[in-house]
C-alpha cells in the first residue's frame, strides 16, 4: 500500500513538473501560430507515455540507482583501496557515458554534419565510426573527470580551483580547434550530464563523501558533474584537432 502511495504520487510530482512545459507549447501552437495540434490523439498518447516513463524513471532513482551508488561509495571507503576506487570511478564515468542516449543522438547527428560538408567520407562506415569516436573520446572524458572528482573527495582538495583551471584550458584549446568542432565540444559537455550519467556519479561523491571522516556531504560530495561538463569540451576539441 505504501509503495503505491509514493509511486502516485511520483506520478503526481511528474505531471507537476511537465505541466509548465505542455501550457507554453500549448499556448503558442494555440494562440501564437493559431493552428491546431495535428493528430491531437497521437500527441495526446505521446504526453501520456512521457508522464508515466518519468514517473518510473525517478522512482527508479529512488529504489535503485541512488542507494547502489552510495553502498558502493560506502563499500570502496571501508576497504580503503584508492586504485581500486579510482578504477571503479573511471570505470562508471566511461560505462555510463558510452550508454548516453543523448549522446548517441549527438554523435550521429555531428557524423551526418561532418559528412554534408565533406570533412568525412559520406557513406555508412565513414559516418559511424566518426561517431562512435567521438562518442568513445567523450566517455574517456567522463572517466578521467570522474577519477578526478573522486580523487578530489578523497584528497580534500577546494573544487572552485580546478574548474577554474579547466575552463582556462578549455578557453585557450577554443582559440587553436577547428571551428568545425567547437560546437560539437561544448555541446558534448552538456549531453553528458543526462540521465544515466546523474544519478549514478552523484549517489557515488554523496555516498564516498559521508564514508569519509571530515568530509561534508554538502560540500564535498557535489561536484563530479561539473568535471563531467568540463572535460568532454578539451577532449573533443583535442579529437578534432587530431582528426
Amino acid at each position: 500500500m505504501n509503495q503505491l502511495r509514493s509511486l502516485f504520487g511520483t506520478l503526481t510530482s511528474s505531471i507537476r513538473d511537465l505541466l509548465p512545459i505542455v501550457l507554453v507549447v500549448a499556448f503558442f501552437q494555440l494562440v501564437v501560430i493559431q493552428q491546431p495540434f495535428p493528430d491531437l490523439a497521437r500527441v495526446l498518447t505521446g504526453l501520456l507515455l512521457v508522464v508515466l516513463g518519468l514517473a518510473f524513471f525517478v522512482r527508479g532513482l529512488e529504489q535503485g540507482l541512488f542507494p547502489i551508488g552510495e553502498s558502493i561509495a560506502y563499500a570502496f571507503a571501508r576497504k580503503g583501496n584508492l586504485f581500486w576506487l579510482l578504477l571503479f570511478a573511471f570505470a562508471l564515468g566511461f560505462a555510463t557515458t558510452i550508454a548516453e542516449p543523448a549522446l548517441t543522438a549527438v554523435a550521429g547527428e555531428a557524423a551526418r554534419i561532418a559528412a554534408d560538408g565533406g570533412h568525412i567520407a559520406d557513406d555508412d562506415k565513414s559516418r559511424a565510426g566518426y561517431a562512435l569516436g567521438l562518442r568513445i573520446t567523450v566517455a574517456l572524458s567522463v572517466g578521467v573527470a570522474i577519477l578526478t572528482g573522486v580523487y578530489r573527495i578523497v584528497r580534500g582538495w577546494p573544487i572552485q580551483y580546478l574548474i577554474i583551471a579547466g575552463y582556462i584550458g578549455v578557453v585557450i584549446m577554443t582559440v587553436f580547434a577547428p571551428p568545425e568542432i567547437i560546437g560539437i565540444a561544448y555541446d558534448s559537455g552538456a549531453v553528458t550530464t543526462s540521465t544515466v550519467t546523474v544519478p549514478l556519479v552523484t549517489a557515488l561523491g554523496v555516498g564516498l563523501a559521508e564514508s569519509i571522516k571530515g568530509r561534508n556531504p554538502m560540500v564535498d560530495g557535489f561536484g563530479l558533474i561539473a568535471f563531467a561538463s568540463l572535460t568532454p569540451m578539451i577532449f573533443v576539441m583535442g579529437y578534432g584537432m587530431i582528426i
